[in-house]
């Protein structure tokens, strides 16, 4: 069967750029599930995506569907049959209705039941038919959250098409998509090139294009720009922040970039790095430049979709453009000073943190004094935590967050320095927010630890205390983030202090605001504890090993991550499979009989196999008991790992329901014995 390449573009007014790379990729694999489908081959399709274009390449695309049968079903050969062998009225009604005769009938199992049936031969349907199909269902599945018409046509796109090219090798495709008359005609740059470009073949779209300014390989442009960007900054002895997604989103504005650096003036730079990074990326799509040490330089980089003749002229005029939106920035900065943070508690006292639990001055005391209380626990100044806390959240009444909302924290941290706060009190002003995300950094502070700590802890308690835990996907207080920040605070700072006793603290601030205390610290830890599991799987942990610690429920979240580690090298072991099954089988011995206690009577202990384990478990013990006291779970477990002949040999030679009453409790003394030491770390029982 022959072979072919296959081009299809849709020419669009500029398409939506934050979506254009998840349209590119959804149009790849809509095609791929259509033709897939339809039982054509090839051997690969690259998808192309520019403002005004999305694009497929499809390459050794078969001409046709392979020929196949079709089986039509007829009544059960007993019914199509009379007993002398002849034809029924079933039967000759099914071979009407099929256009055929008898000796044309086959025969198939239909479960228990034998059927005749016909396979009529089908011959495969061409490309050019099948194609404009598959390629319109592929449209019409893009994930667009909002289509729309445009002039008297009823089908609805993204954006208003302009044109459509559909080639097969040299060929043109006849087919009407999106109510567009398929050619070989497309368009390059909208000002540099903006005349009709008739394709010869499939394979000249990409240098066709490139002759007309058009990039249309979206990786392609992507790296040009990033290239441009660097080489730019460079020549400053700076570096360019580059984030994913605004470099995804420049990449989709433009079809031929050119990227210039510009700058604006040093005053600027007093003005918090922070608010004016966020205005010249979110509302300028500007690179900003740092410094080796991440201090803002005055310049920044913008990407043209125009290689310009004069481009000091498109460089002025994005200088023209950015200074007003940082001389905003600059005058928030300068009235938020005329006021003193400590001064902004009146207007706190007047905004709700939540109906029922009280306004964000209640929830500002509140955290100052648990966070003064963690101090205590964590060997950090009482007195800076509370006057951390107290100023917390005096910025969101503040000019400067009101405009940059994410800059929360940052801003008072900004203003706590100029008004000569020790830099613990104000660096623990933006580090309450930390970790912001997964992945995202812890603050540095003692106090910043505690602050943080404090604010998650309160609100925690304080939603579930009325009643407002998460359901599904509805998380307004973003609770789960708030729990898994909270783990992550406790074991990366070495924080060895139980739940309860966090969460018992913060319920303490609530006094009787709460209807049931008890119920809400109950709730809130076990939805604490609940975070482990998602939390460590993120982590690549396998769920028996998660669920080997959570059977023991260790008070603190250190003591859980030491513990993880440990079951999770025990795991590689070569004896580990064989001492969890060997566990597997002491638990349910003694789960069977029920309570066993007391000490092993070392003279009940007649076969050798039982003495050898009571003797290893008396050597291994004293080893291992000082490591478990300091949580030195790995090495503990690595040595209780050596008792696995000793095990092996007592369950091959020992009767443990031995005849004897006395003897088989003496057993079930050194199994329970032998269960503590395993279960101590955790229970490697439920190992797989």
């Amino acid at each position: 069967m022959s072979k072919h390449t296959v081009l299809f573009e849709l020419g669009c007014e500029e398409l939506p750029p934050k979506s254009l790379k998840t349209l590119r990729d959804a149009l790849k694999a809509e095609v791929e599930k259509g033709l897939t489908s339809a039982g054509l081959n090839f051997s690969g399709i690259d998808a192309y995506a520019a403002p005004r274009r999305l694009a497929l390449k499809i390459t050794d695309l078969d001409a046709a569907q392979p020929d196949g049968q079709k089986r039509f079903d007829g009544p059960a050969v007993q019914a199509a049959y009379d007993s002398e062998g002849n034809a029924t009225r079933a039967l000759e009604g099914f071979l009407r209705s099929q256009g055929i005769t008898a000796d044309q009938v086959s025969r198939f199992n239909a479960g228990k039941m034998e059927k005749v049936c016909f396979y009529k031969d089908i011959k495969g349907q061409s490309l050019d038919e099948l194609l404009p199909a598959i390629l319109q269902t592929a449209l019409d599945n893009l994930p667009i959250a909002k289509r729309m018409r445009s002039a008297a046509s009823r089908t609805e796109f993204v954006r208003p098409v302009q044109w459509v090219v559909l080639l097969k090798d040299d060929q043109v495709i006849d087919a009407t998509i999106q109510d567009f008359k398929a050619g070989n005609q497309t368009f390059g740059h909208r000002f540099h090139a903006p005349q009709a470009i008739s394709l010869k073949h499939a394979n000249d779209y990409l240098e066709s294009l490139r002759a007309a300014h058009v990039v249309a390989d979206f990786d392609e442009r992507q790296g040009m720009i990033s290239a441009q960007v660097k080489t730019l900054a460079d020549e400053v002895n700076a570096q360019a922040i580059v984030p994913s997604d605004l470099l995804d989103e420049v990449t989709a504005l433009v079809e031929w970039p050119v990227a210039l650096r510009a700058s604006f003036e040093q005053r600027f730079l007093a003005v918090p790095q922070e608010a004016l990074i966020s205005t010249m990326q979110d509302n300028q799509k500007y690179f900003c430049l740092v410094n080796e040490a991440g201090k803002l330089q005055p310049y920044f980089i913008t990407v043209s979709n125009i290689d310009s003749k004069d481009p000091s002229q498109i460089i002025e005029g994005n200088e023209k453009v950015v200074r007003p939106r940082l001389s905003d920035a600059e005058f928030f900065f300068l009235q938020d000073q005329k006021q003193p943070l400590a001064s902004r508690q009146a207007k706190l006292a007047n905004m709700v943190f939540q109906a029922q639990l009280g306004t964000l001055w209640d929830k500002s005391e509140r955290i100052a004094k648990l966070a003064s209380e963690i101090a205590k626990l964590t060997d950090g100044d009482e007195a800076s935590a509370k006057q951390a806390g107290l100023l917390a959240k005096c910025d969101l009444t503040s000019e400067l967050v009101g405009e940059f909302p994410e800059l929360q924290g940052i801003a008072g941290t900004y203003y706590a320095r100029l008004e000569g706060q020790p830099d613990e009190v104000a660096n623990a002003i933006a580090e309450q927010y930390l970790p912001r995300f997964a992945g995202d950094n812890l603050p540095q502070t003692k106090t910043g630890t505690a602050l943080a700590l404090a604010d998650r802890l309160d609100t925690l308690v304080g939603i579930f205390g009325i009643g407002q835990a998460p359901t599904g996907n509805k998380d307004p207080f973003s609770l789960r983030r708030a729990a898994i920040g909270i783990l992550r605070l406790l074991i990366e700072n070495k924080l060895s202090i139980s739940l309860s006793q966090l969460i018992e603290l913060a319920a303490q601030g609530y006094g009787d605001k709460l209807k049931d205390i008890h119920k809400a610290q109950a709730d809130a830890l076990q939805f604490v504890e609940g975070r482990y599991r998602a939390m460590y799987e993120d982590q690549g942990v396998s769920v028996d090993v998660i669920q080997a610690v959570q059977g023991l429920n260790p008070a603190s979240p250190l003591d859980f991550d030491y513990r993880i580690k440990a079951v999770s090298h025990f795991k590689t072991l070569p004896e580990a499979q064989a001492l969890a099954a060997a566990n597997k089988r002491v638990a349910n011995i003694l789960a069977k009989e029920g309570n066993v206690s007391g000490d092993v009577d070392a003279s009940l202990l007649t076969e050798q196999a039982e003495k050898d384990l009571y003797q290893a478990l008396q050597a291994i013990s004293p080893v291992v008991t000082p490591l478990l006291q300091s949580h030195d779970y790995t090495p503990a477990l690595t040595e209780l790992a050596t008792l696995r002949a000793p095990i092996d040999a007592f369950f091959d030679n020992v009767m443990v329901m031995a005849d004897d009453a006395a003897v088989k409790q003496n057993r079930l003394r050194l199994l329970a014995e032998l269960r503590a030491l395993f279960i101590s770390v955790a229970d490697v029982s439920v190992l797989q």
